[in-house]
C-alpha cells in the first residue's frame, strides 16, 4: 500500500511538471473606426467607374483584427515544439477573412503551423505570413499598416498586375504562403536569414504552384536593413469571375517574382525609412513590369504618442503613362497597454489606368485623385 502511494504520489509530481512545460495562449485583436473617401469602386479592376465619395464603419485602420491559439511544449535541450492558429475577422460584419479561393473565406487564413524552435533558429510548417512581410514592415515608417503604408503600396503593384481582391492569391509578391515551409536563423551579429519553400501539391509537376522566397536582414544600432527575393510558379490562378470561369492549370511556369531592398534608421525618436522595389511577370514581362518607391518620417514624442508619415510612388515601366503618388499621415496615442486610439489622413494621386489605394480593402477608382481620413481604435487581448 505504502508503495503505491508513492508510486501515485511520483506520478503526479511528474504529471505537474510535464504540464508546466506545455502552454497554450488565446489572444487577439479588435481594430475598427470611420472612415471617409473621396472616391470609391465596386472592384479592384482597372476599368472601375468612380462610385463617389464614402462614409463607412471600417475593420483595420492600423492592422487587421483578427483571433488565435498559439502554445508551445518544452521537449528539453533548449527545444520547442510549437503550433499557431491565427484567423482575421472583421468588426463591422463577424464575417471571416480571405482564403486561397475566390469567393470563400477560412477559419484560420493567416496562420495555420506546426513548427519547432532551439539553438538552430525556428521552423514552421503550415500557412502562414511569410518572411518578406516582416521585412517590409520593419523597414517603412508606418510599419505595413492597413492606411497609406508600404503594404497598401505594394497591394497597388498587385491591383495594377490584374488581382481582384477577392483571395489572398496575388500576382506580385506574397502576403500569406499556404503549403510553406520556413526556416528563420538566429541573429549573427545582427544578422539573419528566412528561407521559404512551397510545395504545390500538383500531381505529376514538380514546380506547379511552387513559392520559393529568401530574406536577409541586419537590425542593430538603430539601424534595420532588408533585402527581400520572391519567386512564384502559377500563382494568382483564379479568374475575377471563379468559379464560373475556371482556375488556369498547373504548368510551373515562372510568374511572379517581387525585389525589395529597404532600410530603416531610428535615433533620438526620430525614424527615417526608404526603399525601392521590383514586381514583375517574368512570364509577361512586357505586360506586368511595376517599380515601387517609398521614404517615411517618424517621430516618437513620448512613450504613448507617436506621429508617422510615408510617401509611396509606383510606376507601370511597360507605360510612363500609368503610375501614381501617396502620401499617408498617421498619429496614435495608447490610452492604456491595450489600448490604442488612432487618426490618419492620406491622399493618392492614380494616373492612367494605375488605382493604388490608401486603405486596405476599399477599393478606388483608377485615374482619379482621391483622399481619404479615418479615426479608430485597437484594442488587444
Amino acid at each position: 500500500m505504502k508503495f503505491k502511494s508513492s508510486s501515485l504520489a511520483v506520478l503526479i509530481v511528474f504529471s505537474a511538471a510535464a504540464h508546466a512545460q506545455s502552454s497554450v495562449t488565446l489572444y487577439g485583436v479588435l481594430d475598427a473606426g470611420l472612415l471617409y473617401q473621396s472616391t470609391t469602386a465596386a472592384s479592384f479592376q482597372p476599368n472601375a467607374r468612380n462610385l463617389g465619395h464614402v462614409y463607412q464603419l471600417k475593420d483595420g485602420g492600423i492592422y487587421s483584427s483578427f483571433w488565435g491559439l498559439k502554445g508551445s511544449e518544452d521537449i528539453g535541450g533548449g527545444y520547442k515544439i510549437t503550433f499557431k492558429l491565427q484567423g482575421t475577422f472583421n468588426t463591422t460584419n463577424g464575417k471571416f477573412g480571405l482564403s486561397d479561393t475566390p469567393g470563400t473565406t477560412a477559419l484560420f487564413n493567416q496562420f495555420a503551423t506546426i513548427g519547432a524552435t532551439g539553438p538552430f533558429g525556428t521552423f514552421d510548417a503550415g500557412r502562414q505570413i511569410i518572411p518578406m512581410i516582416y521585412a517590409m514592415s520593419e523597414t517603412d515608417v508606418r510599419g505595413a499598416q492597413y492606411f497609406g503604408s508600404i503594404l497598401t503600396a505594394w497591394l497597388g503593384m498587385n491591383q495594377a498586375a490584374g488581382w481582384p481582391g477577392t483571395s489572398t492569391n496575388a500576382p506580385i509578391g506574397a502576403l500569406y504562403d499556404s503549403n510553406a515551409l520556413v526556416y528563420s536563423s538566429p541573429k549573427f551579429y545582427g544578422a539573419s536569414l528566412a528561407l521559404e519553400f512551397a510545395p504545390g501539391g500538383n500531381a505529376g509537376q514538380f514546380q506547379g504552384g511552387t513559392r520559393e522566397s529568401a530574406v536577409l536582414k541586419y537590425s542593430n544600432y538603430g539601424l534595420n536593413l532588408a533585402a527581400v527575393y520572391y519567386n512564384g510558379h502559377d500563382t494568382n490562378p483564379y479568374p475575377a469571375n471563379y468559379p464560373a470561369g475556371p482556375a488556369v492549370p498547373a504548368t510551373g511556369l515562372a510568374n511572379n517574382r517581387f525585389y525589395y531592398f529597404g532600410a530603416m534608421y531610428t535615433i533620438s525618436g526620430f525614424s527615417l525609412s526608404a526603399s525601392y522595389s521590383v514586381g514583375k511577370n517574368p512570364a509577361k514581362s512586357t505586360t506586368y513590369d511595376f517599380e515601387m518607391i517609398s521614404g517615411g518620417l517618424g517621430y516618437q514624442f513620448n512613450p504613448v504618442f507617436k506621429v508617422t508619415s510615408g510617401y509611396y510612388y509606383l510606376k507601370d515601366r511597360n507605360n510612363s503613362a500609368n503610375h501614381s503618388s501617396e502620401i499617408a499621415v498617421g498619429a496614435e496615442y495608447s490610452l492604456s497597454k491595450a489600448t490604442r486610439a488612432y487618426a490618419q489622413v492620406g491622399y493618392v494621386d492614380n494616373k492612367g489606368t494605375m488605382n493604388q489605394t490608401i486603405v486596405y480593402g476599399t477599393p478606388v477608382a483608377p485615374g482619379v485623385s482621391t483622399t481619404a481620413a479615418m479615426v479608430g481604435i485597437r484594442h488587444t487581448f
